[in-house]
């Protein structure tokens, strides 16, 4: 188990960075040799700013093609940081400007929203309260145009949303989600799901809006699977609740695609509360 660092060691200030980032001509987030990463990404970048190797820690670890429009990290920099070669009076700590180097360097995929000194005792992975992801589909073998592709996935069937919310909302609360989640040695599957809508928006997408405290790995795109087989009839509302307290795994089939899928908003609390937490409070294995 990786356990937190709630603060930078001494020498060293802790950064939340925001990112946004199309994740479809990348690996996912994690680093992977030889493949094109965020993580690496990132992390190269910051590289070339303070000429030493950054380690970053992430809210959440999205697969290859998984996209963001609010991801968090942190990551502890030397107090010491050279400044610009070619800016040499420039402060290394002007953080906006800090944001700017960065996304010089950065893809035009992947793009850094915010820069800021992170607030006492704050991890992005482990202190996060929520996490909010969004899964667009276009169903009813509708045409998907080229300028709206990236972030949406199709189904040639027509789905009824009123039965995909009779399914869902059962699900909210906390549960062991072993059903819905691919297996991970060590990791647990107990989860607390805050939200699970299904929504159709003014261009005819499916629309599922989706919270917990975290979520297994394939979690959500499971859950969206699930959702579908009970919005095209095969499955009756109350299927879902069943096969979750049923604790047997779905099949694979049922993991829909990734580029439907994006993190959209990760919840902390405040910087009051952040300064009470204990180390103690995570030593069991986090929701993630």
């Amino acid at each position: 188990m990786i356990e937190p660092a709630l603060n930078p060691e001494s020498g060293f200030r802790r950064l939340r960075i925001d990112l946004t980032y199309d994740g479809t001509n990348y690996a996912g987030w994690a680093k992977q040799p030889d493949q094109r990463t965020l993580q690496g990404a990132l992390e190269d970048a910051l590289a070339k700013i303070l000429r030493t190797p950054i380690n970053t820690v992430v809210a959440g670890r999205t697969d290859a093609g998984v996209h963001a429009t609010g991801q968090v990290v942190h990551a502890d920099l030397p107090e010491d940081a050279p400044n610009s070669r070619y800016r040499p009076d420039e402060d290394i700590w002007d953080l906006a400007h800090f944001k700017f180097r960065l996304n010089q360097i950065l893809e035009e995929d992947f793009r850094v929203l915010d820069v800021s000194l992170a607030p006492t005792n704050f991890d992005a992975r482990f202190t996060a309260s929520s996490r909010h992801y969004r899964y667009k589909l276009l169903d009813g073998n509708q045409d998907l145009l080229p300028l709206k592709r990236l972030d949406a996935a199709t189904w040639f069937r027509p789905l009824d949303v009123d039965l995909m919310n009779q399914a869902s909302q059962p699900l909210l609360g906390k549960h062991d989600f072993l059903t819905f989640c691919r297996y991970r040695e060590g990791a647990t599957s107990l989860r607390t799901l805050l939200e699970f809508a299904w929504s159709r928006d003014s261009d005819g997408f499916v629309i599922c809006d989706i919270a917990a405290d975290g979520f297994g790995w394939n979690m959500v795109r499971n859950l969206v699977g699930a959702a579908v087989c009970v919005g095209e009839g095969r499955f009756a509302p109350g299927w879902m609740e069943e096969i979750l307290e049923a604790k047997a795994r779905v099949s694979d089939s049922y993991v829909f695609p990734a580029r439907g899928l994006t993190l959209r908003h990760v919840e902390y609390p405040d910087a009051s509360k952040l300064a009470e937490i204990r180390l103690s409070d995570f030593l069991a294995e986090p929701s993630f």
